[in-house]
């Protein structure tokens, strides 16, 4: 057996293993890099990931940084199974189609400002892609067990990070007896609203380990929230806006989850919430269509539509004219936009137009890669780039890290503790080399296992 990282190998973004057993090769995920340029010329399906040598793709959950290859994949003429959860299957989906309308809009843009005579831009993959992948998905349910091969099977197990996400079981069928090979996924926080905490895992000989934040825990929800409550009450006060980079799947629906609640318990009054983003609209009526997927909370305020009451003053903005509307709208109010990682999308326009308002208050809710603008806006850069435009940074930026749907460093070692009682093989992906390093410096002082950090590319004889 081998495994090989053709992506998120001290990276974080890229996610893509190849599983081979002595009968069957599996793809764990196929997904883009996202972040500088440094990263996004792997976006390509490589020579070694020959779409006639992989049997199927088992998908872990429908973040484009675990997804986003799969037309690429498609395209190479690859037409075997892809199995994943109804709730990934239906994010997959969002994700893949907007991704592919993005990178058209993209390449339009790029070659009206081309001279004549030179090369043409061509998008990653099309709509016609996206729906090749959609026609290979096959559906599996948590913790049920799903034969994939003549020597393997695997178990999704719920992984708390998105709607529909997992952790991978795969079981080998060997003469002298079974091997049980993990692959974490993103793994979210223990007792978060909406979904279901990760399942722990009792047993495994080896375990690919995501290590996004393995240097740090996140701040509790309980701060975080008493600082968003607090910067919600300044916003009303000066009457400014508050602008959240938000990751529509996921991150979204938890902060809308979190304003409904004050709203609720009156710690603040109704105000505006404008979610700018089709696909955050989109995914949050797919949250809606999963209720049974989420924790017993989050389940019966759906079901009885007190959510719904709550967040009466929930304005949707689908198309541009409706969000370039919201430049002449006063605050105080919130708008979520896209993209998180702040690299595209409406956000972009939002944050040339008010990062220079004193009163503004920009929150970073979720993970900004290396060289990214959301990095660059939290490390206190006074002025940033957008769009071609020099902007002065004059409003309150604030990074509210206990947003996060990844496990900090304590839940990661909680997830891992089960299994290390066995003393499995660890090999630490999914991260950057200060938070790897420091999570291997923990495993080693807490469970005795020294862990191991895969290259790209670098095959791992199991």
């Amino acid at each position: 057996m081998q495994v090989t990282l053709f992506g998120a190998a001290r990276e974080v973004t890229g996610s893509c293993y190849s599983f081979e057993t002595e009968s069957t090769r599996v793809l764990v995920d196929c997904g883009l890099f996202q972040g500088p340029p440094r990263l996004e010329r792997y976006n390509f399906i490589p020579a070694a990931v020959s779409p006639r040598t992989i049997d199927l793709v088992t998908l872990t959950h429908g973040h484009l940084d675990h997804c986003g290859r799969l037309p690429l994949l498609v395209k190479a003429g690859y037409r075997g199974p892809i199995f994943a959860t109804g709730g990934t299957m239906d994010i997959c989906r969002l994700v893949l189609k907007d991704a592919a309308k993005i990178q058209a809009d993209d390449a339009r843009r790029e070659n009206s400002r081309r001279e004549r005579g030179e090369d043409r831009v061509e998008p990653l993959f099309t709509l016609s892609d996206v729906d090749l992948v959609c026609e290979l998905f096959q559906e599996v349910h948590y913790d049920k067990n799903v034969r994939l091969g003549s020597d393997l099977s695997v178990q999704f197990v719920d992984a708390g990070h998105i709607l529909g996400s997992a952790s991978l079981v795969f079981t080998v069928s060997k003469p002298d007896g079974n091997v049980k090979v993990v692959f974490s996924g993103d793994l979210g926080q223990w007792n978060v609203p909406i979904l279901r905490d990760p399942a722990l895992i009792e047993y495994a000989d080896v375990v690919f380990m995501e290590s996004t934040y393995g240097d740090r825990d996140h701040r509790s929800l309980e701060a975080t929230l008493s600082e968003l409550e607090q910067l919600i009450k300044s916003a009303i006060t000066t009457g400014g806006k508050i602008l959240i980079p938000t990751f529509a799947v996921g991150r979204a629906q938890q902060v809308l989850f979190h304003l409904a609640e004050m709203f609720r318990s009156g710690v603040v009054n109704p105000f505006p919430i404008y979610l700018d983003s089709p696909m955050a609209i989109a995914a949050t009526e797919i949250y809606s269509r999963h209720v049974g997927l989420m924790d017993e909370e989050a389940r019966q305020l759906n079901l009885s539509g007190q959510l719904r009451k709550d967040l009466s003053t929930l304005v949707t903005c689908s198309t541009s004219d409706e969000s370039m509307a919201l430049n002449s709208v006063h605050g105080p109010c919130v708008i979520l936009a896209g993209a998180g990682m702040c690299n595209a999308g409406r956000i972009l326009h939002h944050l040339r137009h008010s990062l220079d308002d004193e009163n503004t208050i920009v929150l970073i809710v979720g993970f900004q890669p290396r060289g990214s603008l959301g990095r660059k806006l939290l490390e206190g850069d006074s002025e940033v780039k957008i769009q071609g435009r020099m902007i002065a940074v004059r409003a309150t930026v604030k990074g509210l890290g206990g947003f996060s749907a990844h496990a900090g460093q304590s839940d990661l070692l909680k997830w891992l503790s089960p299994m290390a009682e066995h003393h499995p093989r660890v090999l630490l992906t999914h991260g950057e080399n200060g938070p790897i390093s420091e999570l291997s410096r923990q495993i080693k002082r807490r469970f005795d296992i020294t862990t191991e950090v895969p290259r790209l590319g670098q095959p791992i004889i199991l």
